[in-house]
């Protein structure tokens, strides 16, 4: 499911992607205007994904995906 999370083009996908113990991050895929690249950022919550995501959509070609994926092993240890 996609929800807009702004006026522009930022999506969210978080109703896919959990493990079976319910563990997600959230991946942040934006187009960073200042350097003409795509980059990606990991959040552990879809609220601060959120944020992130509407802050990077700053003009007309400004655009941030935001995907729940299940945790990696080695960041839930942290």
């Amino acid at each position: 499911m996609d929800t807009n999370v702004s006026s522009n083009s930022a999506t969210t996908r978080a109703h896919h992607g959990a493990d079976a113990t319910g563990h997600r991050e959230f991946h942040v895929t934006y187009f960073d205007a200042d350097c003409g690249l795509v980059r990606s950022e990991v959040f552990d919550n879809l609220a601060e994904a959120e944020r992130f995501a509407s802050r990077n959509v700053s003009d007309e070609q400004g655009w941030a995906v935001v995907d729940a994926v299940p945790a990696q092993q080695d960041r839930l240890a942290a």
